[in-house]
């Protein structure tokens, strides 16, 4: 499927619906009834597919609008922007909090989501009126459904309050509406339409299917605190034994892994021959620089030392209360030439899946030399480590692709849920019911597979990761050892904002965090401003404000 999202972009120019909600385009030559039958719409809903890695008709820079959600780790505890401080200034900004709200990152992101949904909204007003003869054309509808539930989804979980735009609106260019208050309900719905409707399988890799939708209908509930409804949903789809997680963890990240049966959802990526329309568009500036790997570009998104720290363990078990008290030993203000060892410590060998650092076997290239490969300056503020699971890995050329001006534009897919995630979700509803045991066990299946798993670097002594073995009984610690579990495991994938926003512990862990980091990067504390309780929901874009002539209402604060 991932082959042929390229024609389908062209396909919906022609159609010519509104892409987004700030733009109103005419509609097109190819009219719906042309395109009411089974393939039709199968292209159409392909096309509603190729919106998920945040690329549109009329998208600016691909980087805001991306699928993978990277630039919120960047707002987050977990990564820094990576490259030097004015390179990608807008970005800059938003990493130390001076947020103004004609930043082009957050509107790239609305534009991008509501693309996608609009373009479900195109599926689902053209297949309604034959899907009760056609069953192909019905799974097609349900898959549009729950892609509108999940573009609404991002919509919601970004902004709080976002205007909604269903089938009829769409069909009659009604999208100039208000943006009043939550859109759970109709998320919820669109996920139940999925859940009811979809087959129990996908017909083929990258597509929704009855469980995918059950699961992300929990993952609605959870960021709304109905724990008891997100259980039901979560353990149904534990149950089904559809999903497991994959023996080894790094394959969560490579070829071998991709639509693998951890994989619950996915952007089906690809690295074509020339340029690779279909690769990661999102994610070129995020590769280390230097020439040992070929001059990759850009450096950005850079591991935080906060989240390096959160890997160290003791007796194998994370340090939830004292991770930070010593930061990781790390080379940052260290030259090359500089005599530098590794940290010495007990670490849990996840890390080294998660980023690369100085004197550590790099993807199976070749141990990261250091400073040579970080394109940050003495002055600017994002530290010695950079990204690994966005990466290639060494052997796999297959996943290696190029765009326009040189960037790299990697196939690997990325996982927008894999079943860790459902086991760490359903975690946290066995504590909230206190069910600690359960969510022990769940934990712990997390646990073993990191701890089975082959080393990053082969060569290193200090990986240290255990099970635990003591009963839970003590329900604020379970809590935390389930979020602090959430933290390692899914690191540098995009959750981690979103993570501390819906547990309520968004703005004091950011404010401590730029403290903590300060220890290291003296003057990350100088540069970042405070974050505010109001900034836990992100700006309504200016742009999407002024196009909607007072319809759409700013989100206090602002």
């Amino acid at each position: 499927m991932k082959k042929i999202y390229l024609i389908l972009s062209v396909l919906f120019i022609s159609f010519g619906c509104g892409e987004d909600f700030t733009s109103i385009n005419p509609k097109g030559v190819l009219a719906d009834a042309t395109l009411q039958n089974a393939g039709g719409v199968n292209l159409l809903l392909t096309s509603t597919y190729s919106a998920l890695d945040g690329i549109y008709n009329g998208a600016g820079d691909p980087w805001f609008s991306t699928g993978d959600n990277w630039w919120f780790d960047v707002l987050s505890d977990d990564a820094h922007k990576g490259s030097e401080d004015s390179d990608q200034a807008p970005l800059f900004d938003l990493e130390t909090y001076n947020w103004t709200t004609a930043n082009a990152y957050p509107l790239g992101k609305w534009r991008a989501l509501y693309a996608g949904a609009n373009r479900a909204n195109a599926v689902i007003n053209v297949a309604l009126p034959i899907a009760e003869s056609d069953a192909a054309v019905a799974q097609a509808m349900a898959e549009a459904h729950f892609l509108r539930g999940f573009f609404y989804f991002e919509l919601q979980k970004i902004w709080g309050k976002v205007a909604y735009i269903n089938e009829v609106q769409y069909a009659s260019n009604e999208f100039n509406q208000p943006n009043t208050g939550d859109v759970w309900k109709q998320i919820e719905d669109d996920f139940k339409y999925a859940a009811d409707n979809l087959a129990s399988s996908s017909s083929e890799p990258g597509r929704a299917n009855s469980w995918t939708a059950k699961a992300f209908l929990g993952k609605a509930h959870i960021y709304q605190g109905e724990y008891a409804d997100a259980s039901t949903q979560l353990e149904a789809v534990i149950s089904s034994g559809v999903y497991a997680l994959n023996s080894e963890y790094v394959d969560n990240f490579n070829s071998a892994g991709e639509n693998s049966k951890e994989s619950v959802f996915a952007i089906q990526f690809a690295a074509d021959g020339g340029l690779s329309n279909n690769g990661n568009r999102g994610g070129t500036l995020n590769f280390q620089i230097g020439s040992d790997l070929g001059g990759l570009c850009c450096g950005f998104y850079q591991a935080s030392v906060d989240l390096a720290s959160a890997f160290k363990t003791e007796s194998g078990l994370p340090m939830l209360d004292t991770y930070h008290d010593t930061p990781i030993t790390n080379d940052y203000g260290l030259s090359v030439d500089d005599a530098f060892t590794p940290h010495a410590g007990d670490l849990d060998p996840r890390i080294d899946y998660t980023m690369g650092r100085r004197g550590i076997l790099f993807n199976g290239f070749m141990v990261m030399p250091g400073a040579s490969w970080v394109r940050a300056g003495a002055v600017d503020i994002s530290g010695p480590f950079i990204s690994s699971k966005n990466h290639y890995r060494a052997g796999e050329d297959d996943n290696r692709g190029s765009g326009g001006w040189g960037e790299q534009r990697t196939g690997i897919n990325y996982n927008i849920m894999r079943y860790a995630d459902v086991l760490l979700m359903a975690a946290e509803c066995d504590v909230e019911a206190g069910r600690l045991e359960a969510a022990r066990t769940k934990v712990n299946l997390i646990r073993t597979r990191a701890a089975g798993s082959t080393a990053a670097d082969p060569a290193v002594t200090n990986y240290n990761i255990s099970t635990y073995d003591a009963v839970w009984s003590d329900a604020a610690v379970a809590k935390q050892a389930v979020r602090f579990e959430r933290r390692l495991e899914l690191a540098m994938e995009g959750h981690r904002f979103f993570d501390l926003k819906r547990w309520g512990v968004l703005a004091a862990t950011v404010n401590s965090y730029v403290t903590k980091e300060a220890k290291t990067i003296t003057n990350f504390g100088d540069k970042a401003q405070t974050f505010q309780s109001h900034m836990v929901d992100m700006f309504i874009p200016l742009n999407a404000i002024d196009l909607s002539t007072g319809t759409l209402t700013q989100n206090a604060g602002y």
